[in-house]
């Protein structure tokens, strides 16, 4: 089962382009500089840390 749900982030981010850009940033900066944000992830995997900081409200997308 994935963690966090779709569900559960699209209620954070209501677009699925606009998470999968988000999550796909956030997941480079991980990979390039490790500054993870919370303690203890799910996933093993760049882009599940990701998401998960994105359900936990860690990371959020700068409207204009």
């Amino acid at each position: 089962m994935l963690y966090p749900s779709i569900d559960n982030l699209l209620k954070i981010i209501d677009s699925k382009y606009s998470l999968v850009t988000v999550a796909a940033k956030r997941a480079r900066d991980l990979q390039e500089n490790g500054n993870e944000t919370l303690d203890h992830y799910v996933s093993d995997k760049y882009v599940g840390k990701a998401l998960e900081e994105i359900n936990a409200g860690t990371l959020r997308i700068k409207e204009d």
